[in-house]
């Protein structure tokens, strides 16, 4: 092995190692039967979880995460995909700064769209309500699921649609038959990108949510605020799991779509 690629090795590990090193703090932590943040730890059992799973305030929060998390990725996922198909079949001019706008959330800090949308939710009532914050997420969502659409429909071959016109499918059976299946799986991995960003948004949800639709991570913040307890490490840790199981799932559509690939 040469030495430009032994270093490369040595910095990617070290980046790794630095990456996971909160981990290695928070999970050990969540099992602790302290009361303190203390290593090393002085019972292992599951006292903060029980915590967690018998407290209003968490349930509501995770509650009130899973149910706008998933309305959010629905709408984002249904606008996002036709808005990739719409970008990918239309020739007209400007596409390319439509799909700019588009991805506008994705640059744009959270801040700056959180303070827009608390004004424009003001004066129609949709501040501190759920269907605001659902609304809020499916923007934020969005761009992810035009993206890998829209990388999905790069390998998709539009010959199959005119063969399917030319045996009399109109529009909706052609995409229902014939271009759905295909682009599936950048579909789901779009849905799984966009659940994972409402899932983890908290600064919106800081500006534009009332205390009945506190979320995990709003929750989470408020307990750092006013009293440092364990349970928001165990929190934390769910948090963990499931973002790694959204990345081995879409880790999983990714391989299966490259093996659809002719």
């Amino acid at each position: 092995m040469s030495a430009i690629r032994l270093a490369w090795w040595v910095v990617g590990l070290a980046v790794a190692v630095f990456l996971v090193a909160p981990l290695l703090v928070i999970v050990p932590l969540s099992f602790s039967d302290g009361s303190f943040l203390h290593f090393p730890l002085p019972g292992i059992g599951m006292r903060w979880y029980r915590a967690f799973f018998s407290s209003d305030f968490w349930l509501t929060a995770l509650w009130n995460s899973l149910t706008i998390g998933i309305a959010s990725t629905i709408v984002a996922t249904a606008l996002g995909t036709l808005a990739a198909i719409g970008l990918w079949l239309a020739v007209i001019p400007g596409a390319s700064a439509i799909m700019a706008v588009l991805l506008l959330p994705l640059v744009v800090p959270a801040i700056i769209t959180a303070v827009a949308l608390t004004f424009a939710y003001a004066p129609v009532g949709l501040a501190s309500t759920h269907g605001g914050l659902i609304i809020a997420h499916a923007l934020l969502a969005s761009p992810f699921v035009v993206v890998t659409v829209g990388a999905t429909l790069s390998q998709f071959d539009r010959t199959l649609l005119r063969a399917a016109s030319s045996c009399g499918a109109g529009p909706v059976t052609a995409f229902r038959r014939v271009m759905l299946p295909v682009i599936l799986p950048g579909v789901v991995a779009g849905a799984v990108f966009a659940f994972a960003t409402s899932l983890d948004e908290s600064v919106v949800v800081l500006f534009l949510a009332g205390p009945s639709q506190r979320t995990l991570p709003r929750q989470m913040f408020a307990g750092l605020k006013d009293t440092i307890e364990l349970t928001i490490l165990a929190a934390a840790t769910m948090l963990v799991v499931l973002s790694l199981v959204l990345m081995l799932l879409v880790r999983f559509l990714s391989a299966r779509g490259e093996a659809r690939r002719p």
